[in-house]
């Protein structure tokens, strides 16, 4: 008994990487800036961006290709995408750039109808932000 148990909770975890691997989708981009993203600081540079969905939850990984840093961000919100995105099917990489420091604030993913918010820092109160956009591109061999 205690080897088809052991069995059967092999198969199960198989079936969840297995499945988890058939819904991620891997894109590139190249951002020409210093942002944030969860607290880190993150240097300029070619990133593969991972999104992968767990538990209903979007889950993006943006690792730098030279430096191999990463960040793991969890999408907040689901928000309605610029009707621009949904009408070419790229993906965006969208941040919020205020006081000289750039954050991660929205990712859309290039298919489906929904993009993700990311938490980050409120604004001060005269602060404005200005939102620069980030074509994601599908990575090669993709």
């Amino acid at each position: 008994m205690k080897k088809l148990t052991t069995k059967l909770m092999i198969a199960t975890a198989t079936l969840v990487v297995v499945a988890g691997a058939a819904s991620a989708q891997t894109m590139t981009a190249t951002i020409p800036f210093e942002f944030r993203v969860d607290g880190r600081v993150m240097e300029p540079g070619t990133y593969r961006v991972d999104l992968s969905r767990q538990d209903g939850s979007r889950i993006f990984d943006l690792w730098n290709v030279k430096s191999g840093r990463r960040a793991f961000v969890i999408g907040q919100a689901q928000v309605d995408p610029e009707d621009a995105w949904r009408a070419t099917g790229q993906g965006k990489l969208v941040f919020a750039c205020a006081s000289g420091n750039c954050t991660l604030a929205e990712l859309y993913s290039g298919s489906g109808t929904r993009a993700h918010t990311v938490h980050r820092p409120k604004l001060g109160k005269d602060e404005t932000a200005v939102l620069r956009e980030i074509p994601l591109q599908p990575a090669k061999g993709e």
